[in-house]
């Protein structure tokens, strides 16, 4: 049985005040709960303000991205060995806007998931397809692209650890959501990609997420297909009461 999985992606919301004010709420409904894997994922400058106030619960932290070298001349990046500083868990690789905005390509984000792997990080692995590609019909090729590409040099055990979010790019931000027939099914298509790799005792283990604008009215819906695992959750993450019932939603005894 995999435990669901609620992880919430900032991206770049919040000041260092902000964060700690929103992750003591976090923290103070659903930082002792067992039944779902929580992780919070602040901008860099907010994770020394966060890491403290989870010591002692349940909700994890998380970074937005990281550069594959351990140091160096790249202005601007933060390595696998910072984030593991902060005692960040988690870290999210290939999300659709690094990908699009910053050019980011699949053999860079396989570098960056072997990089986290080394250092004991856990990988958000995001795929997921354009509506351009969707409306041609390219949705299993290009999510198959991304993950060969992305999994690629990562060993059965790793992979056991990785947490795949498909999001569909046309339903970021935008409140477009796949309807649970729609993000079921591609969640099996990777499903089985992932057997086929990594064999089914692992693929089984894997926790498979959606991300693409998940709110309180259609949480329940989507987390009541048989594959996904939970939430990569944006906007929906800035707030504290939404995040929290988000949680909630995914709570096996709400289920």
């Amino acid at each position: 049985m995999r435990k669901y999985f609620i992880a919430g992606n900032w991206k770049m919301n919040k000041t260092s005040d902000e964060a700690a004010d929103l992750v003591r709420e976090i923290v103070q409904t659903v930082g002792q709960q067992m039944e779902v894997e929580v992780v919070v994922c602040p901008p860099f400058t907010a994770l020394s303000s966060v890491a403290p106030l989870l010591e002692g619960a349940t909700v994890n932290l998380g970074a937005q991205n990281m550069h594959p070298a351990s140091d160096g001349p790249f202005t601007g990046e933060v390595s696998a060995e910072m984030l593991r500083a902060h005692f960040a868990t988690y870290v999210i690789l290939g999300h659709s806007e690094r990908r699009s905005y910053f050019g980011e390509t699949d053999t860079f984000v396989n570098k960056k998931v072997l990089a986290a792997i080394k250092n004991q990080l856990k990988p958000i692995i995001c795929v997921g397809e354009t509506l351009e590609e969707r409306k041609a019909d390219e949705t299993v090729g290009v999510i198959e692209r991304q993950l060969d590409g992305g999994l690629k040099g990562v060993d059965e055990e790793s992979a056991a650890g990785i947490v795949i979010a498909y999001e569909p790019v046309w339903a970021i931000g935008t409140g477009k959501v796949a309807t649970p027939k729609q993000a079921q099914g591609v969640h099996v298509f990777i499903r089985g990609w992932l057997e086929n790799r990594f064999g089914k005792p692992v693929s089984q283990k894997m926790r498979l997420i959606y991300g693409g604008s998940m709110t309180t009215l259609n949480a329940t819906e989507l987390l009541a297909q048989q594959d996904i695992d939970g939430g990569l959750i944006g906007g929906a993450s800035l707030a504290a009461n939404s995040f929290i019932d988000l949680v909630t939603a995914a709570s096996p005894e709400q289920g």
